[in-house]
């Protein structure tokens, strides 16, 4: 299979367009996938975490305490892409959003709280920037380029991901 995936971290940073998807998502669990589609699902040992629409999770009645915006970053990204996540991460952190993140073979998707969503978006836009200093840039305290990665599938609770 041919790939035009991005491999390089600062085009991955300049092309990485976030989307953000109009819908609020909720982190459901337990012992079986819900009964309504599920945009990440992950077994764990102790049961099934997927993340569905919040309308289908309160319709099904599925307890949630997490509800979460979901950010697609548009650019295709390699799954063997070094920098994206943490680059993605540390912008996130710095402006104080917590972020669950999933990559697809295509995209990566971030999951920020509902409430921050804006937020989130602004920090990603701001990190896009051809000004921004992101990675390694000693004007931003970084004094050496974070290790990460760009792809590779992740647990939603903040498990493995990306670099």
């Amino acid at each position: 299979m041919t790939s035009d995936a991005v491999r390089d971290l600062q085009q991955l940073l300049a092309s990485m367009e976030p989307a953000l998807d109009p819908e609020p998502y909720a982190f459901t669990t337990g012992p079986a996938l819900p009964d309504c589609p599920a945009v990440v699902s992950v077994v764990e040992a102790e049961g099934v975490t997927a993340v569905v629409a919040r309308a289908n999770a309160e319709r099904l009645g599925l307890a949630h305490e997490y509800v979460a915006a979901r950010i697609t970053l548009t650019v295709h990204s390699a799954l063997e892409a070094v920098g994206l996540t943490a680059a993605v991460a540390r912008a996130l952190a710095d402006a104080g959003i917590s972020c669950n993140v999933v990559a697809g073979y295509f995209h990566d998707h971030l999951f920020v709280p509902w409430e921050r969503r804006e937020g989130a978006i602004a920090a990603l836009e701001a990190l896009t920037a051809p000004e921004s200093p992101w990675p390694g840039s000693r004007s931003r305290g970084r004094g050496t380029q974070a290790a990460g990665g760009g792809g590779g599938v992740g647990a939603p609770a903040g498990g493995a991901t990306r670099g």
